[in-house]
């Protein structure tokens, strides 16, 4: 039977996870291979002017997307 102490910090803490150590060891391998994205500053310009058009309600759904993008096809003959 495995006992586990838990420090009187952290007991109170709602965020607590216990999971073996095979698996949290093989988490930071992983997460140290994943390359943190870092935007431009064309990047930053082009979101805050997409969220500005969204905030005016300049946007498609993805069922309006589709549709136009069906009507670019052209025609099976």
């Amino acid at each position: 039977m495995t006992t586990v102490t838990i420090p009187k910090e952290a007991a109170g803490k709602k965020d607590l996870v216990a999971i073996p150590r095979d698996f949290y060891e093989a988490f930071l391998g992983w997460r140290e291979t994943v390359k943190e994205f870092t935007p431009t500053l064309r990047d930053k310009k082009t979101l805050a002017r997409a969220r500005k058009d969204y905030a005016a309600g300049r946007y498609l759904t993805l069922d309006e997307l589709e549709q136009r993008l069906e009507n670019r096809r052209p025609r099976k003959r």
